[in-house]
């Protein structure tokens, strides 16, 4: 436990430097061997994309300071959910196992919630305008659908009464995988077909950024492919393949999705 709460105490640290690292390599290799050539200027995007991510790290930070895993520790201390209660005897690796999936489940499912609801689906097409898909449309997120999805989160982890050390590889785990499928980055086709059996591939995640509604009613997952799979949302390949196919959505093929201020006010633009 003490191993877990000093792990927990540095969690934002950590989690920075794989951040920093992956985003790194991620950028130079989808520079190095782009899949599509992007459609809008690079500066700009960057620009706003990033912003958006540190200004939805201090909110974050701000309304959960210890983030996900301090919620972890607090459910432990006090006894609640399935792992620290009915199922405490339960092996910690199998806890850790069992935590994971079902933790990568409920982000799968958020994530169809946030296409399905209209409310949700307000703030969650401010990820979708982004009209190029490269590493920094992963961290494009508005800072009020990262707070929800918080609470979602923690919420979760509550129920189940997940081990802290669990959380933390799931969350370090996530957001690489989310950096990886958003990224550039062109894979040879066959890896591409070994590695979406267990991971998401950038090529599988990029069908979900299509401006046509049924693929973007696809391939929610961030991860694991299996969910996509099993409840009948997964799509192969875009109908127009990956260098035809228009990435963003259909109402805003212009250049304000580029632009900070729009971004964050697209929730609360009627149309």
């Amino acid at each position: 436990m003490d191993l877990i709460k000093t792990i927990g105490e540095h969690e934002g640290a950590v989690r920075l430097s794989v951040f920093v690292g992956l985003f790194t390599l991620l950028a130079f290799s989808e520079w190095a061997k782009p899949r599509r050539k992007l459609q809008m200027p690079k500066g700009q995007r960057w620009f706003t994309n990033i912003a958006i991510i540190v200004l939805d790290s201090v909110v974050v930070r701000l309304i959960f300071p210890a983030a996900a895993v301090g919620v972890a520790l607090w459910a432990s201390a006090n006894g609640l959910g399935l792992f620290n209660s009915l199922l405490r005897e339960t092996p910690v690796w199998l806890a850790i196992l069992a935590s994971f999936l079902v933790l990568d489940f409920a982000v799968w499912l958020s994530h169809v919630l946030s296409h399905k609801v209209p409310l949700f689906w307000r703030f969650h097409r401010m990820h979708h305008s982004d009209r190029d898909i490269d590493v920094t449309t992963a961290i494009r997120f508005h800072p009020i659908e990262i707070v929800v999805s918080m609470i979602w989160k923690a919420g979760w982890v509550v129920l189940l009464g997940a081990p802290g050390i669990a959380v933390i590889i799931f969350e370090i785990v996530l957001n690489g995988s989310a950096m990886f499928n958003h990224s550039n980055l062109k894979l040879p086709l066959w890896l591409d077909r070994v590695v979406r059996l267990v991971v998401v591939t950038p090529d599988m995640h990029r069908v979900h950024h299509s401006a046509i509604g049924d693929e973007t009613d696809s391939n929610y997952g961030f991860n694991l492919p299996w969910w996509d799979r099993m409840f009948g949302t997964y799509i192969d390949q875009p109908i127009k393949g990956h260098e035809g196919m228009t990435i963003g959505l259909n109402e805003w093929q212009d250049e304000r999705p580029n632009q900070l201020g729009w971004a964050l006010k697209l929730p609360f633009i009627s149309r």
